[in-house]
């Protein structure tokens, strides 16, 4: 997904948006983790037959991240 894809199809409500910028900021996460973040929650979204990314979705997504990067998933 091209980051015009991301824009058009993982817009996000005030509470998404907040979510995420939160966990930004505390987990200094870099641009492209963001996207990754965004991509993995239209995925959650997509498999809930969800037309729109919501907070829980955000919040599995960061959890998926989090995991990844503490090596559960290797």
């Amino acid at each position: 997904m091209s980051s015009r894809q991301i824009r058009k199809y993982c817009s996000l409500d005030q509470e998404s948006s907040s979510l995420l910028k939160s966990a930004m900021e505390r987990l200094s996460l870099s641009a492209r983790a963001y996207d990754r973040i965004l991509k993995v929650s239209r995925t959650l979204a997509d498999l809930e037959g969800k037309e729109n990314v919501n907070s829980d979705h955000i919040a599995e997504a960061n959890q998926y991240r989090s995991l990844d990067r503490e090596g559960w998933l290797s």
